[in-house]
């Protein structure tokens, strides 16, 4: 840095290449010549005004400003901090601080007067509740601190801020409940965080890669959601929160199969019904995973196996296909897959009328032309639905289901029962940050069972998880 005013702004300026938005302003102010360097597409007008310029004008005193009379008579600001070196400037710049500098001073004062543009928080659309709150996290990270902030009033939650990315420079933020979650646990996350060296981080899931842990691809490994209210009651269970600027997903460690089973609404609920809508999303994910497959080997290798009704029923609606069973089946799936990316992509409502006519009219069509049968739709038809009772496994489950199409097609059913089989078996030897992927069912831990595919009343799980690793096990006392 300079000693003189018009060399640092005009220095600071270059560095960020003259970019319009990064203005400078001088004035005198006693007799001590002031200079500021800011970005205005990201500055709050109203703060800068009130807060500074105004101050600094209606300073009428005749004598040398000085740092410490900036900061403890003139300005009105909470936080002021001194910066010495040119990268610290630069950094705080394209932070959207404010720097200030004086006439002979080799150092900087910077204040925040950030005004990004923030989204109200709403209830996330992949989340949607019947009960419960209805906030969902934003892309401000200060935002979402403070719903979190707003759940837990003590001194015990702990925040560490990291900044990951070359050009980026985004801040990401760890969570923990002092007392509750396991330090190897939190020492080890961050030190992950910390060894990242990347281009830049746009959004929570560019850092998944580099949380994951060895083998299991193809199976999710780490949490996400879009609600406080979740990130809260797994913080208190003893998980980890990680939160990155720019994203409204919430990343939680460890986590375990089981946690997708589990909805919001089930805490909010008649511990009976959740109990018997936890069975459906199970029931959900088996038919998304082997009810093509199984139908297929059926069809080809197993027909006798069939009531004979139903057995005639196929055979009539199959008759004169050009297309082999296992041929017929994949065309559908590709077909419905194709209506569901279309869907997503396009605008709202204009998705939605897609959807529908290229559900509706292609199926009934290609029925009555004599390309598809109805029971490959159907059966498809269902898997795809059935995947959507656990959206937060959809991505796994809908390749699984490709795979069993295969299996059943080649190897009929024994090659269904063989695939299953082995997926189970590789879940089940899943174990990110010690803690098993299918636990509390393998290895069996009964007193996690009491929320699990059954769920126990509130009052009778006086005791966190054990599946998770925590200092403090006992969450109610009796």
């Amino acid at each position: 840095m300079f000693f003189h005013v018009e060399e640092n702004l005009n220095y600071y300026k270059s560095k960020l290449n003259n970019s319009f938005d990064v203005c400078t302003r001088k004035l005198k102010v006693g007799q001590t010549e002031i200079g500021m360097i800011f970005i205005k597409s990201m500055m709050d007008k109203e703060i800068f005004v009130n807060s500074v310029m105004s101050p600094l004008q209606d300073y009428d005193k005749k004598e040398k400003v000085t740092f410490k009379i900036l900061e403890n008579e003139i300005l009105k600001i909470f936080e002021l901090e001194r910066v010495e070196t040119e990268d610290d400037v630069i950094t705080k710049l394209t932070q959207n601080n404010l720097i200030i500098f004086l006439e002979g001073e080799k150092c900087a004062l910077v204040t925040d007067m950030e005004k990004a543009p923030v989204r109200t928080p709403a209830e996330p659309p992949t989340s949607s509740v019947i009960r419960g709150p209805r906030e969902g996290f934003v892309e401000d990270i200060k935002s979402n601190i403070a719903l979190l902030r707003l759940r837990f009033k003590t001194e015990k939650l702990c925040i560490k801020n990291f900044e990951v990315g070359r050009y980026t420079k985004t801040k990401v933020c760890l969570f923990s409940l002092k007392g509750i979650a396991d330090e190897n646990l939190i020492k080890k996350i961050s030190k992950k965080l910390e060894s990242i060296d990347i281009d830049g981080i746009v959004d929570s899931h560019y850092i998944l890669s580099f949380l994951q842990e060895g083998r299991g691809l193809l199976f999710k490994q780490i949490g996400a959601t879009e609600k406080p209210d979740i990130v809260a009651a797994k913080m208190l269970e003893g998980r980890i929160a990680i939160m990155v600027d720019g994203s409204p997903i919430v990343l939680t460690l460890p986590f375990v199969f089981l946690e997708d089973l589990q909805a919001s609404n089930d805490y909010y609920s008649n511990p009976l019904y959740v109990t018997f809508m936890r069975i459906i999303r199970a029931l959900g994910i088996v038919l998304t995973c082997i009810l093509p497959g199984v139908f297929l080997s059926f069809r080809l290798y197993h027909y006798k196996a069939l009531p004979l009704k139903y057995l005639i029923t196929v055979a009539n609606s199959t008759q004169g296909l050009p297309f082999s069973p296992f041929i017929e089946m994949v065309f559908i799936l590709i077909l419905f897959q194709i209506l569901y990316e279309v869907s997503l992509r396009l605008p709202r409502y204009l998705g939605i009328a897609t959807s529908i006519v290229g559900a509706l009219i292609l199926g009934d069509t290609g029925v009555k032309a004599g390309l598809i049968s109805s029971p490959a739709v159907i059966i498809i038809a269902m898997s795809m639905i059935a995947v959507y009772t656990v959206p937060d496994q959809a991505p796994q489950l809908t390749v699984l289901r490709v795979i069993f199409i295969f299996l059943g097609g080649t190897l009929g059913l024994l090659g269904v029962v063989a695939g299953m089989i082995y997926f189970i078996n590789e879940m089940n030897a899943l174990n990110f940050y010690d803690t098993p992927y299918l636990a509390p069912f393998s290895p069996k831990i009964n007193s996690d069972l009491k929320d699990a595919l059954t769920k126990a009343s509130i009052t009778d799980m006086c005791e966190r998880p054990k599946v998770t690793k925590t200092k403090n096990k006992v969450r109610l006392s009796k």
